[in-house]
């Protein structure tokens, strides 16, 4: 059996973080390296994995060093959905087929399960289907009495699905060239192809399995999505200080904490776990990291810095800010005073604009959303939800409390004056004052 990696997309909902999602890094490795050791783990060692132009360089990268497992690479010229990125990878797709959207985070025994339930039945194809307590914005399956598929619904919209089973892309097909044959056939003006295939399938009277799942599963459709990936990576993590780091023995490290290599803790500086630190960076004096926070490599959390339930990227730079519940990709600088606030004054929940709609993102704490290779000046405050696009200032004493796009300066206006000063002072005021201070 072969795992079919998808990995030729695009994320439409991710701005401003721009790299493809199986490219965050979780306690030091790339999201694509952990599926990859998750899947070899269940026991599949052949993988062919679908990238696009701009992403097949760094995948390469990333496979080449894991070991125990043997990659084929096709490339999908365009995100056109499922369908296209399967029918890309056609010269490689032959007999039994594990078809995985990266994106979507879940524990090993998803795998044992589909696995399983392949090994224990003759059905043609297999795939898991997951509970949801409320609207998901995914494909939802119709299943009868024998959990067999008979419809799947495409983002049918917020009181519109068939069924609260939401579809979770593990998808085991026994004749790959049969799915193909279906792919051909379809006539859609959606990007609904693979699914309008399966759905051909069922009303030919192939029968496709659905195996219920009800363990971790974290998709990556927004940014905020991202904690509870975070979340889940620290949770199953194991404390661990690295030789080479080096802790003051005035700090505090306490709880599930991961410190990388040549990490350094100085002096009056608190920990509380769950946290990872990544390699080379700086916790410096009187900083507080803490409830779930994940700092890349070779950033420096500088004097009298508060970092609580955020995931910063690799390289960053702060000093004496707050940092709540934010996102805070690579290469970022945050000056002296700035604030990522995370609370709204009406304590409701944050909504952000994506595109035409204004999404809940569920959280009534969440901070700024922002880029790649942004400065943020300082006494800078960056209102909750706010999103600032990669390559863009926020200027100094800026309130920020909208959107700004990628390479975009935000600035106070209007700007100082500069003019003669003819103030006099009075030299003796200060000689009072310091008399009344000691008297």
């Amino acid at each position: 059996m072969k795992a079919v990696f998808l990995c030729g997309g695009r994320g439409k909902r991710m701005f401003p973080i721009a790299d493809d999602k199986f490219l965050l890094d979780f306690l030091g490795k790339p999201l694509l390296q952990h599926q990859i050791e998750m899947t070899r783990d269940a026991g599949l060692s052949h993988f062919v994995i679908i990238g696009n132009p701009q992403n097949t360089a760094k995948i390469k990268q990333i496979t080449k060093g894991i070991p125990g497992i043997e990659v084929e690479f096709a490339l999908q010229k365009r995100a056109s959905g499922i369908a296209d990125a399967l029918q890309s990878a056609e010269t490689f797709l032959h007999g039994q087929v594990l078809v995985i959207n990266p994106n979507d985070v879940f524990s090993g025994s998803a795998y044992a399960k589909i696995l399983a339930a392949a090994k224990r039945s003759a059905a043609p194809s297999y795939m898991l289907g997951y509970k949801v307590q409320e609207y998901f914005p995914g494909g939802y399956l119709e299943v009868d009495s024998r959990n067999e598929l008979v419809h799947i619904v495409e983002k049918p919209g917020a009181g519109n699905e068939p069924s609260n089973l939401v579809n979770i892309l593990i998808h085991c097909h026994n004749d790959a060239e049969e799915l193909l044959r279906y792919i051909e056939t379809v006539e859609t003006t959606r990007d609904d192809v693979y699914e309008c295939a399966l759905d051909n399938m069922v009303q030919a009277g192939h029968k496709i399995k659905v195996v219920p799942y009800s363990g971790f599963w974290a998709p990556i459709k927004y940014p905020w999505h991202i904690f509870k990936v975070m979340e889940h990576f620290l949770d199953s993590a194991r404390p661990y200080v690295a030789p080479s780091a080096r802790v003051s023995e005035k700090a505090i490290v306490e709880g599930k904490v991961v410190l990388g290599d040549n990490v350094k803790v100085f002096e009056n500086a608190v920990i509380r776990g769950p946290a990872y630190i990544g390699a080379n960076s700086v916790i410096g004096s009187n900083s507080l990291v803490r409830d779930y926070s994940h700092i890349g490599s070779n950033s420096v959390v500088g004097y009298c810095t508060e970092v609580k339930h955020s995931y910063i990227g690799d390289n960053c730079w702060f000093h004496s800010n707050y940092v709540g519940d934010s996102v805070v990709d690579d290469d970022c600088s945050l000056g002296a005073g700035a604030v990522l606030a995370n609370f709204r004054l009406d304590e409701d929940n944050v909504r952000i604009e994506v595109g035409d709609t204004l999404v809940d993102t569920g959280y009534d704490k969440l901070g700024a959303i922002i880029g790649r290779g942004c400065r943020i000046g300082v006494n800078a405050s960056l209102m909750p939800g706010v999103r600032v696009g990669p390559g863009s200032f926020v200027g100094p004493q800026v309130c920020l409390s909208e959107d700004v796009a990628a390479n975009k300066m935000a600035l106070l206006e209007p700007r100082y004056q500069v003019s003669s000063n003819k103030t006099r002072l009075d030299k003796g005021k200060r000689r009072k004052l310091l008399g009344k201070l000691n008297g």
